[in-house]
């Protein structure tokens, strides 16, 4: 292996009072929803929110006097930014940052506020890489790549040392997977500790870059996902080797189960986490017979996510689960009708969350009227009563989504 447990014992050392050793507690709730005894390490405690501090913060202390005076370069849109500018000005270094420009505000503030120069310039991480390169050949600065480097691979793989020294007996560790520096670092600490554990990646299925690279596959890489940490078109040169050798399996997981994973962590284990940090749990939700009965470690390895889309995910669960629900209604334009529902409503217990009364489109009887009701129920089977009952009354209720009311 290019990296070996020494060098991740070694940058355990150097990024030792720098980088919080984060816990690894049980989590029932998880255990009870997966079917396998569950384990999560939080690395959104970090003071930047993700386990990135830790290869960034051994990378930049690798440097020498004469490298750091240089100053240092890299490209990202999120994570890697936040901490290579944070742990750069914990250590004197300047930091240029090139992000794209579709980079939300949030998330380029943050950098700033670490103290690194923001370059934005491209549409995509490939075009920031363009603008980055020209950069450092400009100014002469040092790369501080996200994953295809040593010392950031070694960075990454202390978390592995940390959770099995926590929890010695874990059957499985499920690793999010992008660039690959997570996974190689996790895996080789990993096996050369308990050979016998299984190392298992995830990817976005949008982005099946190192599914593509072990199985020959041509899949297309591409698109908006909600796990956009792990949206590599490219797997690292340094880290394929390592994922070859020693990671058995990449799990693609659809969107709906990164909204779940994200949503499952925030209302059971009261966490945030952001679509890659949540891709191990989207795994087991996707296969679950994979891990059943077994005890799994999971890297909940960032909670960097924009609030109104954490809102959106949680609404967007709740229709699935049927404790919201909406529904058209087409009836009688007349006098006290709206009454006369909204009271039913109230005996069958269910919490009207909003009302569009439509009357003047086509395929809407002249003398009647459209009704778009959304309610709060208390589970499916409450949901199931509610719109039995109005069609006991003759509304022919047609569930549609929360989205298509009001438009």
């Amino acid at each position: 292996m290019s990296v070996t447990l020494s060098d991740i014992e070694a940058a355990r050392h150097t990024i030792a009072g720098q980088v919080l050793h984060t816990p690894t507690f049980p989590a029932p709730r998880l255990s009870a929803l997966t079917g396998a005894e569950v384990y999560v390490k939080y690395e959104n405690l970090q003071v930047t929110n993700s386990f990135k501090e830790r290869g960034a913060r051994a990378k930049l202390a690798s440097l020498s006097p004469a490298e750091r005076a240089r100053g240092v370069i890299a490209m990202s849109a999120g994570n890697h930014a936040q901490a290579v500018a944070y742990h750069a000005a914990g250590l004197g270094i300047s930091a240029t940052i090139v992000m794209p420009v579709t980079t939300p505000f949030v998330k380029v503030a943050a950098t700033r506020a670490y103290g690194a120069r923001v370059v934005l310039d491209g549409e995509s991480v490939h075009e920031a890489h363009i603008r980055a390169e020209a950069e450092a050949r400009e100014h002469g600065l040092i790369w501080v790549h996200p994953y295809d480097d040593l010392h950031v691979i070694a960075g990454q793989g202390t978390i592995a040392l940390e959770m099995l020294e926590d929890v010695p007996d874990l059957d499985w560790l499920v690793i999010p997977v992008g660039g690959g520096g997570l996974i190689s670092g996790v895996a080789v600490a990993a096996k050369a500790i308990k050979p016998g554990i299984g190392i298992v990646g995830v990817e976005s299925a949008r982005y099946p870059s190192t599914w593509n690279a072990l199985h020959g596959d041509q899949r297309p890489a591409g698109g908006a996902t909600l796990a956009e940490g792990i949206a590599v078109k490219t797997v690292g040169t340094l880290t394929l080797p390592i994922i070859r050798a020693l990671v058995g399996d990449i799990i693609l997981v659809d969107e709906e189960y990164i909204e779940r994973a994200v949503n499952a962590y925030l209302t059971l284990q009261k966490a945030m986490a952001e679509g890659a940090g949540a891709a191990g749990l989207a795994a087991m939700l996707a296969k679950p017979q994979r891990f059943a009965g077994s005890k799994v470690g999971l890297v909940l390895s960032g909670g960097n996510i924009d609030p109104r889309i954490l809102a959106s995910i949680m609404m967007r669960e709740l229709e699935r689960e049927s404790r919201i629900i909406s529904f058209r209604l087409t009836i009688a334009d007349r006098p006290g009708m709206l009454g006369h529902i909204a009271t039913m409503l109230g005996r069958l217990d269910a919490n009207i969350l909003g009302v569009e009364h439509r009357r003047l489109f086509l395929d809407v009887p002249a003398k009647g009227a459209s009704l778009d009701v959304t309610v709060e129920t208390r589970d499916a089977v409450h949901a199931d009563e509610i719109l039995q009952a109005l069609r006991a009354e003759g509304f022919a209720p047609a569930r549609i989504s929360t989205g298509d009311v009001m438009e």
